[in-house]
C-alpha cells in the first residue's frame, strides 16, 4: 500500500488532502503542529476505514522533520507521497509597517518548512528511485497583494523551490509540483478577512470565488497519482480563473 505524508494535516487544506489521500488508498502520516487538530484528522480517517498516525512537528525544526520521516517510515513503511503543505499567513500591513519577527516566522515556516521537508524525503524517495511531491504554493506566487509582504514573498519562494527541486531530480521517478490555490474558505483566509475589515486600502478577493478545501485537494491528489505521470516542475494554479484576468 502507498504510503503518504501531509504535513499542515490537521486542518484546512491539509486535512481536506489527507482524507481524500485515504479514499484513494493511502495510509497517511498526519505532521502538524497542533496535537488536537492532528488527532482528528487521524480520527476522520480510522472512522471513515482508513489508517493514520499522527507525528506532532514543527515544521521550521530540521531535527524534528528528520525524526518525522524515520517515524512515518517506521510505523507505516517507505514514503510514496509527499504532500508539502505547512504554511502561516502573517499579517497585513505594508512594507514599513512590517513586522519583523511575523516576517521571520513566515520565512521559518513557508519557506525553511518547505526547503526542510524537501530535503528529508527526497533523501528517501532518491535511494528508492520513484515518489512524487506537491508543494502547497499560492497564486500569491505568481502576483503581488498589497499588505501582504511576508506572505507573498514566501509563496514566491515556494514556486522557485519546487522548480529547482523538480531539476535536481530530473531523469528519475521522481515528480515534484506545486499547487497554487486562489482564496479558499479556510481558517487562514477568515483570519486575513478579518485584519482586513479593520484596514483601509487593501482588497480582498470576493467571497463568492472562495474554492473549497477539496477543491484543492483534489488537484494535489491527482499530482500525486500515476494518472500525472508526466507531470513535473508545473505550477498548477487553482483559483477559479481569478489570476486569468
Amino acid at each position: 500500500m502507498n504510503v503518504a505524508l501531509v504535513t499542515g494535516g490537521g486542518d484546512g487544506i491539509g486535512r481536506a488532502i489527507s482524507l481524500k489521500l485515504a479514499q484513494s488508498g493511502f495510509k497517511v502520516a498526519i505532521a502538524d503542529i497542533d496535537h488536537n487538530l492532528g488527532t482528528e484528522t487521524v480520527r476522520l480517517i480510522q472512522t471513515a476505514g482508513g489508517e493514520a498516525v499522527f507525528i506532532k512537528t514543527d515544521v521550521s525544526n530540521g531535527d524534528e522533520v528528520s525524526a518525522c520521516v524515520d517515524k512515518v517510515e517506521k510505523q507505516l513503511g517507505p514514503i510514496t507521497a509527499f504532500s508539502n503543505n505547512a504554511g502561516i499567513e502573517g499579517v497585513i500591513a505594508p512594507i514599513h509597517h512590517y513586522p519583523d519577527d511575523i516576517f521571520e516566522r513566515l520565512l521559518q515556516v513557508n519557506v525553511k518548512g518547505v526547503f526542510l521537508g524537501l530535503k528529508h524525503v527526497l533523501a528517501r524517495m532518491i535511494s528508492r528511485g520513484q515518489g512524487a511531491i506537491v508543494n502547497t504554493a499560492s497564486t500569491s506566487s505568481i502576483r503581488g497583494r498589497a499588505g501582504l509582504a511576508g506572505y507573498v514573498a514566501t509563496k514566491h519562494a515556494v514556486l522557485g523551490l519546487t522548480r529547482v527541486a523538480a531539476l535536481d531530480v530530473a531523469g528519475t521517478k521522481i515528480r515534484i509540483n506545486a499547487v497554487l490555490p486562489g482564496p479558499v474558505e479556510t481558517r487562514m483566509i477568515k483570519a486575513l478577512d478579518e485584519q482586513a475589515k479593520h484596514l483601509g486600502g487593501i482588497k480582498r478577493a470576493n467571497s463568492a470565488t472562495y474554492a473549497s478545501p477539496d477543491d484543492i485537494a483534489n488537484v494535489v491528489v491527482f499530482l500525486l497519482s500515476d494518472q500525472s505521470a508526466h507531470v513535473n516542475g508545473a505550477a498548477w494554479v487553482v483559483d477559479g480563473g481569478v489570476t486569468a484576468c
